[in-house]
């Protein structure tokens, strides 16, 4: 097998291109899947025919301004928890990784042990924790925190992981050249780890604000309006349930396609594959 080069993807370097053949194989068995992808969805659509979901009075609502002002104003609500908690969950992250990669073996433990619980609870658990629990010892707070630190909280265990990988990814050899002209282990993380090390994990860090963007959905639990939580509102008024849904799934598709397609573009430009 060929070295792939040094710009090539993880794909290049474990596996050989493709053969005549295989290449046959591959579009044949990816022309048998549209078909059966169009049968499943012209099922579907006949489905939706049948049982009268397809009748005007559940999709004409969608070309009134109202109907589109209020989704947008939960799109709004949802960019808002997205952000903040990415922003959150990124410096978290990056602390936890620090205190696990200090060499301080009690913080590097406690350190270890927050980010596999956060790694290892949903966070919807954590979302009626904050709902349930904390407001019992007085601590009152809008439904905005309720839902954006949770959120922030169970990313932040996946993003210490995440900077965890690009620092073993930079070359031991220049940490160990760092150390013997004299910096210490801080200014040699500060200043030749770091940097080369969210350098490799920027597209992840990017890729990782899907799943933000996902947990979000889990609004209703606190009442914040939110799309999905919109999209509720719109099901109640209407009573068009398959309607709302469909359409609220292309626009978290096309919101997260746009999340990966600048993930993808940050690591073309940058050189860095994508860490997951």
């Amino acid at each position: 097998m060929k070295t792939p080069p040094a710009s090539g993807s993880m794909r290049d370097a474990l596996y050989e291109a493709p053969g005549p053949r295989t290449r046959r194989r591959v579009a044949i068995g990816t022309a048998i899947s549209a078909v059966v992808v169009a049968a499943l969805l012209a099922l579907v659509v006949r489905q939706f025919a049948v049982t009268g979901q397809l009748a005007p009075r559940y999709w004409s609502f969608f070309l009134e301004w109202t109907t589109w002002r209020f989704l947008l104003q939960g799109l709004v609500g949802t960019v808002e928890v997205a952000l903040v908690a990415g922003a959150i969950s990124l410096v978290l992250g990056l602390l936890l990784m620090l205190g696990r990669t200090s060499g301080v073996r009690p913080l590097a433990a406690v350190c270890r042990v927050v980010t596999d619980f956060f790694r290892g609870v949903p966070s919807l658990l954590l979302i009626y924790f904050f709902f349930l629990v904390v407001p019992q010892y007085g601590i009152k707070m809008p439904s905005f925190w309720m839902l954006t630190l949770p959120v922030a909280l169970a990313a932040s265990g996946v993003l210490a992981e995440v900077f965890r990988a690009g620092v073993n990814a930079v070359p031991k050899g220049q940490v160990e050249a760092a150390l013997s002209i004299g910096l210490s282990r801080a200014q040699t993380m500060r200043r030749i780890v770091l940097p080369q090390a969210i350098r490799y994990v920027v597209p992840s860090l990017i890729a990782q604000l899907v799943v933000v963007v996902k947990d979000t959905t889990v609004a209703y639990v606190v009442s914040y309006p939110d799309l999905m939580q919109n999209a509720r509102v719109l099901i109640t008024s209407h009573d068009s349930l398959v309607s709302i849904y469909l359409v609220i799934a292309v626009v978290y598709v096309l919101i997260n396609f746009a999340i990966n397609q600048l993930a993808a573009v940050v690591s073309r430009r940058t050189g860095a594959k994508i860490i997951r």
